[in-house]
């Protein structure tokens, strides 16, 4: 048993409720590798921000959970050695599909799991987030719940179409399951199609797709029913023209990308989701710093040479999602 208070972790009960508290949302950031976790905590210290590191369950197949115990531990160690004294740092499990993977994140140093039962039959769905719950309460581990289902494609996380999450179902959700936050479905999406182009509009002035609204109705529709409680928001990238723009310059082939406008998050920012999820952005920026240098130094091979470029735009991205859109710069608990 490993507890993340030993790593240096911290779990999200707090850092949730300052963010509801003061107006801003913290960034939930996935990782699968070294340059995309550098990249995150420099981009958290810098701008002074709570952050939390995602793992997906293929994140963590792809990194071997015993080296994720010890990526985290180094993150703590890694802020501390460019200058944040006390960071705060959440290692949080994304779409958690079993009670038996979410127990394993627990046992392994996770300070945050997330049960995904959105797929499931109501009652299937509280049974499976209360028994997560009761197990990672006893280690003071956070845990986020799901209702609604999100459409789009990231990892093993698969479906068709979004629906909505019920408002009148969260009351009874969240007290019966206890769980700490409450990912509901208003229209966002995984992967970086998260809309089909007959669901959009074309702005005239750009000539760009542009997707339907968020559901703002429902959000203010469960934050009635639970005033204060944590919300969060998955596939929440808003796939920035420019890297899809540049991807396609150096040979991809980006078709119909679209995301969820910034504008739209910081709206969301301000209310009750304290939580928002993003994936894609940092996939694309990091494809497309090494497709350029690939197609500019074709005879390159030192992956340094590559990762390096993509490490230094993911942590742009980073920092302008933080400063500009969540809000979460200067809100570390000791500054």
């Amino acid at each position: 048993m490993v507890n993340y208070k030993d790593l240096g972790l911290v779990n999200t009960r707090d850092m949730f409720a300052r963010a509801i508290k003061g107006g801003y949302a913290i960034p939930a950031f996935n990782f699968n590798n070294m340059e995309q976790l550098q990249a995150i905590i420099k981009a958290a210290v810098e701008t002074k921000s709570p952050v939390i590191l995602q793992v997906s369950k293929g994140a963590r197949n792809y990194a071997n959970q015993t080296l994720l115990r010890y990526m985290a531990e180094g993150a703590v160690e890694y802020a501390k050695e460019l200058g944040c004294a006390h960071p705060e740092i959440v290692l949080h499990l994304d779409h958690g599909d079993s009670f038996e993977l979410c127990k394993s994140c627990v046992d392994m140093g996770f300070s945050s799991v997330m049960i995904d039962g959105s797929h499931l039959p109501y009652e299937e769905n509280v049974a499976l987030t209360k028994k997560v719950v009761e197990y990672a309460h006893q280690f003071d581990v956070t845990v986020e719940g799901e209702l609604g289902v999100l459409a789009g494609v990231e990892d093993e996380v698969s479906a068709e179409h979004h629906t909505y999450t019920n408002p009148e179902e969260v009351i009874d959700f969240a007290t019966r399951t206890g769980c700490d936050s409450l990912a509901i479905s208003i229209g966002t999406s995984h992967g970086a199609y998260k809309f089909k182009p007959e669901q959009c509009h074309v702005d005239p002035a750009t000539g760009r797709l542009v997707p339907p609204p968020l559901a703002f109705e429902v959000l203010d529709a469960v934050m009635e029913k639970l005033p204060g409680f944590p919300i969060v928001l998955h596939g929440s990238s808003s796939v920035p023209q420019e890297y899809v723009d540049m991807i396609n310059q150096y040979g991809g082939k980006l078709e119909a990308a679209i995301g969820i406008p910034e504008d739209e998050l910081r709206k969301a920012a301000k209310s009750a989701v304290c939580k928002i999820n993003i994936d894609s952005d940092s996939r694309l920026a990091m494809t497309a710093a090494v497709r350029k240098v690939f197609a500019e130094k074709p005879a390159e091979f030192d992956p340094r040479k590559y990762l390096g470029p993509a490490r230094d735009e993911m942590e742009k991205l980073y920092k302008h999602k933080i400063l500009n859109v969540l809000g979460s710069n200067d809100k570390l608990a000791n500054l």
